[in-house]
């Protein structure tokens, strides 16, 4: 990179844009429920595109992170209010819905890092972030065109009594499992390539390794999308975390492409796993008319796990990595059978 960061500074690169996340998700809860929501997600996206043309033509280390800053706060504002649009579409197969907007984008981060791994060192690292910003204007056109509406918009002077929010013991069960397993599944993303290139891998590999990461998430997002709606749930939440703890050792211990592609396959997995269940359960138990700040929480908690994991295990030694992570998705699982637990009480 132009720039010459270190690895603490590529980590400040990486959490400014999670931080914006974690705060832009909540203001896009908040007003997605106050709001009409296509209006807010609309005013995310613009705000997204805006913030990639700054990391774009970023020529500082400070440029960059305000772009970032912006880039996130747009992608925390619309990104809670995904599922909620996908859910009004398909009342009656919300799990399916979500599992196949995940399987899609997974698909879209698949094949990015082999695009980008030619590409870029062909035209530069910044012709990614003019591309992405043409995507968010091409979906901000797609959706100023469109003439269906969602939900009538709520009553943004209508109370809510946020007492039942957070007495809503199973959401917040939900939660804590999504801010493990999400913080695991964020370090490993930002510990892979930088393990790798510490290791003088080429960069073709590191592409093809995260490659088969996003491609095992698309595919078996795929094959759950049938089962996530029915009485499997349990068990494909409760698979994520040892799935995910289960990759770790073979990326430290693999000296070898097969064993780093075997540990991105079952990273991949762990994540497939947690994604779109956890955001079904959460848009299960959130109480009514909070929906959009439930899935904005959602994010914000996995947002806000990857950064812990990112600030504290960043430097730390495999052997220390290894027992945090271990601990985070144990937690996870004993989340996993908890909330599941909920379902079978609120029947």
């Amino acid at each position: 990179m132009q720039f010459g960061l270190s690895i603490g500074a590529l980590a400040w690169v990486f959490n400014a844009y999670g931080i914006a996340v974690a705060i832009g998700v909540l203001l896009g809860g908040w007003c997605g429920d106050a709001f009409n929501t296509r209006k807010v997600f609309g005013y995310g996206v613009v705000c997204f595109a805006a913030g990639s043309l700054v990391v774009a033509a970023a020529e500082s280390f400070e440029m960059l992170i305000i772009g970032r800053i912006v880039q996130g706060l747009g992608a925390g504002i619309f990104s809670p209010l995904v599922p909620i649009l996908l859910t009004q579409a398909a009342s009656l197969k919300p799990g399916r819905a979500l599992i196949v907007w995940g399987s899609i984008s997974g698909y879209v981060a698949a094949f990015a890092p082999l695009f980008y791994g030619s590409f870029l060192g062909q035209y530069g690292w910044k012709i990614a972030f003019i591309f992405i910003a043409f995507l968010a204007a091409i979906a901000w056109s797609i959706l100023n065109g469109s003439q269906t509406d969602d939900a009538p918009t709520p009553d943004p002077g209508r109370t809510k009594d946020y007492s039942e929010f957070f007495r809503a013991r199973n959401l917040w069960v939900t939660f804590l499992y999504v801010f493990c397993t999400y913080g695991s599944i964020t370090y490993y993303l930002f510990r892979l390539p930088v393990w790798l290139s510490e290791n003088d891998v080429e960069a073709t590999s590191v592409g093809f390794v995260l490659s088969t990461m996003w491609l095992t998430f698309s595919g078996l997002s795929t094959l759950l999308r049938n089962m996530v709606d029915g009485p499997r749930l349990r068990v494909i939440m409760l698979a994520a975390p040892l799935l995910i703890v289960a990759g770790f050792p073979l990326l430290y211990s693999g000296d070898s492409l097969l064993l780093l592609v075997l540990s991105s396959v079952l990273v991949g997995s762990g994540l497939a796993c947690s994604n779109a269940p956890s955001t079904q359960l959460i848009l299960k138990f959130a109480p009514k008319g909070m929906r959009a700040v439930s899935t904005s929480l959602d994010i914000t908690f996995a947002r806000v796990g990857g950064i812990a994991a990112v600030a504290f295990l960043a430097d730390t030694e495999f052997a220390y990595a290894a027992v945090a992570i271990g601990g985070s998705c144990l937690i996870a699982a004993i989340c996993a059978l908890t909330a599941n637990k909920g379902i079978a009480e609120d029947r």
